[in-house]
């Protein structure tokens, strides 16, 4: 639990100032409801001792060795009541004593409640950040281990820091202070009776340390549950074309029902093992008072006795609050557990320590002796490939072939497990992943388009790009006409994924985005595969002039794609079967000869996939 508290401080340290008053607050806080309490018994016992009643004799409870301030307690009550009866104004002063303490009791409940928010909410959200950024670091292999519900169920996990520094410490802090205050106020009554009401609530913690296992355990499960609800929503809504298509719903809907049952059940585990420990101290605290009744019946004064009732019954409510707050401190260890360990999660890639600039314009590309493998699969054995500036190259294969491997080596996407990729002779291992990735421009079957207008996801391609600049590209890309055809023109919003907008146009807007990109190395993977005979013949023209002056590799499917390629490289089962122009390797009568057979004997444009 140490550990768990100096993470919080970790997180929280940055705003320390805040913090450290918030925490005087909250003392403060739990000094004043001990205030309250006492000054209304103070003020009311010398109102009653100036009408000639019994007043509230605390002194007497005073031990003799102690005579000298039994005598100034009686002094000072003895004469503030003589100053009560005889002036209005005195009466009326003393009175508003009780007004006064409250207002400030809530001026500092305040305080404490709106400091310790304000250091959760910036404390939480640099967590968020942090996370995301961590998150977004990682190679593409984390994300193929960890799925996207998975992920974004780990950053909700802040939310119950959030409400740990915000809430449940002011009453860490505060409710322990009140206990104190009203414990030593019970003390001065009577040492003896407290000592042992205090021993009464001491049976009731074995239970509750039980309570609070149950609570973690519970609180671990209970977040994974959640985790899986994120992970089935995000397939559904993600899916839901597919969904539809097949009739899925029923599935998918009692997936998540299943899903709801699992986290219902661990939710209610937690409730019942939260709320549990109150009405045991409740029922102690009853059985002691009772007790305690019985035996001040005759043997103190009715001041003192009310006000040690008052103040013991009082005690248990700061002591049920704190063990409520021990409860959801255990369920928020267990619940940000994953959230720590996903922070303490290396970088899978990191940059070199000492990175060497990168100049890829002009620059060969060669994969010497390159061999890779997912998860034991190996997918490229020994793989030499050498692409000369300037020159387009295409890949072409059967699927699992490691077309797509060989490009996403050249991103660094992964790493190969033997061997080395270079540009211009240097290891891009050597370089950092900014510096290389800002010289490849990538152009994919599948269109990432963010839910933002046509002019951000075309500026994302070179931040910070002017309006002018994204025209530009788009008139390149052969978009900029059906851009303008739009409502709102190039402030448009392309929809979630891209939805407003058809299969070539989304390409469209992905070459314009590769345009302004301007990068020297070009990678296109199968960008026109999925597109109908006219919005191939637009987009194969923005590619013709995208590719101008970049040295592209190219993966395709079909054969107008590669036809003019200045290099065809045929991969099979990871490695390269042959290589040579479109004419060349049909003379050679190899793998290539049979795919273009296959598609001219087909009538399509299309290579077989295997």
């Amino acid at each position: 639990m140490i550990a768990f508290w100096l993470k919080l401080w970790g997180l929280a340290r940055p705003y320390r100032g805040r913090f450290i008053m918030g925490a005087i607050a909250c003392v403060l806080g739990g000094l004043m409801e001990t205030m309250v309490m006492f000054t209304a018994g103070i003020v009311a016992a010398t109102v009653f001792f100036s009408s000639g009643r019994q007043g509230f004799d605390i002194a007497s409870n005073i031990p003799n060795r102690f005579a000298w301030v039994r005598e100034i307690f009686l002094s000072a009550q003895t004469n503030l009541a003589r100053h009560v009866a005889g002036s209005k104004a005195a009466l009326v002063l003393l009175v508003s004593l009780i007004p006064a303490v409250m207002l400030l009791r809530g001026i500092v409940n305040y305080l404490n409640t709106y400091l310790m928010s304000w250091v959760s909410v910036r404390t939480i959200c640099d967590l968020r950040a942090r996370l995301f950024a961590h998150l977004q670091s990682q190679p593409l292999s984390f994300h193929g281990r960890m799925s996207t519900g998975e992920m974004m169920s780990r950053v909700n996990d802040a939310n119950v820091l959030q409400n740990m520094i915000g809430v449940s410490m002011v009453t860490m802090i505060r409710e322990p202070v009140n206990a104190a205050t009203l414990f030593a106020g019970v003390v001065a009554v009577d040492w003896k009776l407290t000592l042992a009401a205090v021993a009464i609530l001491g049976l009731c913690y074995f239970p509750i340390s039980i309570y609070n296992k149950k609570v973690r355990h519970s609180g671990a499960a209970n977040q994974a549950e959640a985790a899986a609800l994120s992970r089935v929503l995000h397939e559904a809504f993600t899916g839901n074309r597919i969904v539809k298509a097949y009739n899925l719903e029923p599935v998918m809907i009692e997936r998540y029902n299943q899903t709801l049952k699992r986290f219902i059940s661990h939710s209610m585990r937690i409730v019942r093992a939260t709320e549990t420990p109150g009405p045991i101290i409740e029922v102690a605290g009853a059985l002691g008072v009772a007790f305690l009744l019985v035996y001040l019946a005759g043997t103190k004064s009715p001041a003192a006795s009310a006000i040690f009732i008052i103040g013991l019954i009082a005690m248990y409510k700061p002591i049920k609050a704190t063990i409520r707050v021990q409860s959801q401190l255990h369920q928020a260890r267990a619940g940000t557990e994953r959230l720590f360990e996903l922070l303490a999660t290396p970088n899978g890639m990191p940059d070199p320590p000492h990175p060497v600039p990168l100049k890829a314009a002009g620059a060969e590309i060669r994969f010497e002796n390159v061999s890779f493998a997912y998860d034991q699969k190996h997918v490229l054995r020994d793989f030499n490939l050498t692409v000369r500036p300037g020159q387009m190259v295409a890949l072409v294969g059967g699927t699992g072939g490691g077309k797509t491997t060989v490009t996403n080596l050249l991103l660094r996407f992964y790493d190969p497990a033997s061997g080395v990729v270079k540009i211009g002779g240097t290891d891009i291992r050597q370089v950092t992943l900014h510096d290389l990735r800002s010289q490849i421009a990538v152009v994919t079957q599948e269109v990432i388009l963010f839910n933002e207008s046509i002019a951000d996801n075309i500026a994302y391609g070179r931040p910070g790009a002017t309006r002018g600049e994204v025209e530009e590209a788009a008139r390149h890309a052969f978009a900029h006409d059906f851009i303008l055809e739009k409502p709102r023109g190039y402030d448009s919003h392309v929809g979630e994924r891209g939805t407003n907008l058809s299969g070539g146009q989304k390409q469209r807007i992905a070459i314009a985005r590769a345009i302004i990109r301007d990068a020297p190395i070009l990678i296109l993977d199968e960008a026109t595969s999925s597109l109908d005979n006219e919005s191939e013949r637009i987009v194969q023209a923005a590619l013709n002039e995208l590719m101008k002056g970049r040295t592209t590799i190219c993966i395709a499917h079909r054969l107008s794609t590669v036809r003019n390629a200045d290099l065809i490289v045929v991969i099979d089962r990871g490695q390269i079967a042959e290589q040579g122009t479109h004419d060349e390797l049909l003379q050679h009568g190899g793998i290539y000869h049979k795919l273009y057979k296959y598609s001219v004997a087909s009538g399509s444009d299309e290579f077989p996939s295997a």
